[in-house]
């Protein structure tokens, strides 16, 4: 290989895939339902950091015949590291300070970032990126970085090992593309339909494959061997791929959502081929995609993407959980937020990210010793770093005193109430459905407790049922109900069946109200779906059109109410009501039990979270969906 000593040049059109990128990832979190595919600005990052990185090492390995491995983690590690190490500190401190019930495993979660092994942490605790109710992390997106982290640990000692074996482009470029489509391949294998796809999200081994090909575009497409002057013929062509590319990107950040099938069966690596034409003429200088994605804007969001990155969810998460309302005004806070993380992100480019990744650290202790001096030129600058010991002192108190369980008692309750409502609902499903074998089929959806849980139930009846007449009573005893729902109904399955003790009810936490479509037809092709159906869907979610019209064929001409949401901690539960109340003007036989408007002004019928309701609101619950189902039933 020959030396090429040509001086490397600056890509102003790579900002600009950055803003894209970090963009679609950002409006991801605060709109998942309606930016739905926005968590592919990910891939765009692996793309261009696999790019980035190999051809620098490339151009090192050209000129040296070696890559100098220290001196290339030292570069990431400042690069890279300060601004990581003051967003885990300052988090950490945060919830030290003010949400102690974050706590749980702070320790781990502390070293496994700095190690750069979080994703497999998250994988072996069973998180989920797609949760949108449960207690969310500020750490959750910090998988993206582990895996590039490794991806820097690991990749020049392969790179340089391929080159001493197999010394040329094409087969380099082979062996590169092969290990990319085994780990898309691994992706789609991995991947059970129906179940939480977080495992092959976090993990490095299925999402390789997006760094993989930004490595492998390097070898066969240098930006140091590029013509800057081309043929009009192929400068049309370069440009008529990038634009198409960046159209597709962007339909495809509306379009592809991550629980989607077709997005682990060969979607995700479909757009990140798309990323890959992006970076490719971009990086083009006989192109003009670099000019059209070069801009003050782009540049000065590029630049700070990655502490953008970084602090969007702790800014998030921290702001929502103090704000009562969020769904009151879902684009003001939006925007609120935005300004938080996009203020932060500069102050840390400015004073944290620069100084340091350009700060000579052989005088660390020259400029300890001088900072301590009266007349330090530091000045006031001293109290930056005083603030940094103090965040850190405080995180360092949350890693040592961390709990060993979640210590927010409200949320505790209500987790053991669930948990017993459905292993009461199960036994009694159970005991339904083997009965059920031997009865009519109108029988077949009744819900019938053991002797023990019948007498809970009349008990509860009478404590429950008071302001329902004896004539609603006898009504709803007689009542063949399927009652579908997510957590909330979960929370108060035992109290509706004190009322309707014929009442099937399959409930779980997290669930989506796409996930009740098969349910929904499972149970009719069964012929288990009661003629009157229950439905409390909305809670973790919203809906499309389409999936509101598949549960609705679901059910057919059977009554069905459906009981909206008070979720205020969440930007989708207007949305989701005002979906309901339009869908009950398309089908006559759906009626929307209004259960926003009725508790809206009753916070101390909820628990903490102000969407489950408590013990005390649960008699409210039941009784009014009982008596507006038994006033309209057939």
């Amino acid at each position: 290989m020959g030396v090429n000593t040509k001086k490397r040049r600056y890509i102003t059109g790579f900002d600009g895939i950055r803003t894209l990128a970090v963009l679609g990832v950002i409006l991801y979190h605060l709109f998942p339902y309606n930016i739905q595919g926005g968590y592919l600005g990910v891939p765009i990052f692996f793309v261009l950091s696999g790019y980035l990185i190999t051809d620098i090492l490339n151009e090192e390995i050209e000129k040296y015949g070696k890559v100098h491995v220290w001196e290339f983690y030292q570069r990431r590690m400042r690069r890279l590291y300060p601004a990581l190490v003051a967003m885990v500190i300052g988090t950490s401190a945060y919830i030290t300070l003010f949400q102690r019930d974050m706590l749980v495993h702070i320790r781990r979660t502390i070293i496994a970032n700095l190690l750069y092994v979080y994703n497999w942490v998250q994988v072996g605790q069973g998180q989920s990126y797609f949760d949108r109710f449960g207690a969310q992390s500020p750490f959750t997106h910090l998988w993206s970085l582990s895996i590039e982290g490794q991806f820097y640990f690991f990749w020049p000692l392969i790179l340089t090992v391929l080159w001493v074996l197999l010394r040329k482009k094409q087969p380099i470029f082979d062996v590169i593309f092969v290990a990319a489509f085994v780990s898309a391949l691994m992706m789609a294998v991995l991947y059970r339909q129906g179940q939480d796809p977080s495992r092959i999200y976090f993990g490095t081994d299925t999402r390789m494959f997006a760094i993989l090909l930004g490595a492998a575009l390097s070898v066969i497409w240098p930006s140091k061997s590029l013509k800057e002057r081309l043929s009009s013929q192929a400068r049309w062509f370069l440009d008529a791929a990038g634009i198409c590319a960046l159209l597709l990107i962007v339909i495809l950040f509306f379009k592809m959502p991550g629980e989607s099938d077709l997005t682990y069966h060969g979607g995700m690596f479909f757009f990140t081929l798309l990323s890959a034409v992006l970076v490719a003429t971009v990086v083009h200088p006989g192109a003009d995609l670099n000019r059209i994605m070069s801009n003050p804007v782009f540049s000065w969001v590029g630049k700070r993407s990655y502490g953008i990155y970084l602090y969007q969810f702790p800014v998030m998460i921290f702001y929502e959980t103090r704000v009562a309302n969020v769904a009151a005004h879902p684009v003001l806070h939006s925007l609120v937020e935005i300004a938080l993380i996009i203020g932060i992100s500069h102050l840390s480019y400015v004073y944290l990210e620069l100084p340091l990744q350009h700060f000579d650290y052989r005088r660390t202790g020259e400029v300890i010793s001088e900072f301590f001096q009266r007349n330090s030129r530091y000045g006031w600058r001293r109290l930056w770093v005083c603030a940094g010991v103090l965040l850190s002192v405080l995180a360092l108190v949350g890693a040592i005193v961390q709990p060993s369980s979640a210590s927010n008692s409200s949320a505790q309750q209500l987790k053991k109430v669930i948990e017993s409502n459905q292993r009461k609902v199960a036994s009694g499903n159970a005991r339904e459905q083997k009965k059920a074998a031997t009865k009519q089929s109108a029988a077949q959806s009744s819900q019938v407790q053991s002797s023990s849980a019948d007498t809970a139930h009349s008990k509860q009846q009478s404590q429950q049922s008071e302001e329902l007449t004896d004539r609603q009573k006898q009504q709803a005893q007689n009542l063949n109900v399927t009652a579908v729902g997510d957590s909330v109904m979960a929370d108060g399955a035992v109290k509706l069946q004190g009322i309707f003790p014929r009442m099937y009810v399959d409930a779980q936490v997290g669930r989506q109200p796409r996930d009740a479509i098969g349910i929904l037809q499972g149970l009719a092709q069964n012929g288990k779906l009661a003629d009157t159906v229950l439905l409390s869907l909305g809670t973790n979610g919203p809906f499309s059109d389409d999936e509101l019209d598949q549960i609705m064929a679901a059910v057919g001409k059977r009554q069905v109410f459906w009981i909206n949401t008070h979720v205020p901690t969440r930007r989708w539960q207007n949305q989701v009501n005002d979906s309901l109340k339009a869908a009950a003007s398309r089908y006559h036989n759906l009626k929307i039990i209004d259960w926003y408007d009725y508790s809206n002004r009753h916070p101390e019928w909820f628990y903490a979270d102000n969407v489950h309701p408590n013990e005390y609101g649960l008699n409210y619950y039941s009784s009014f969906i009982a008596k507006e189902m038994l006033s309209s039933s057939k």
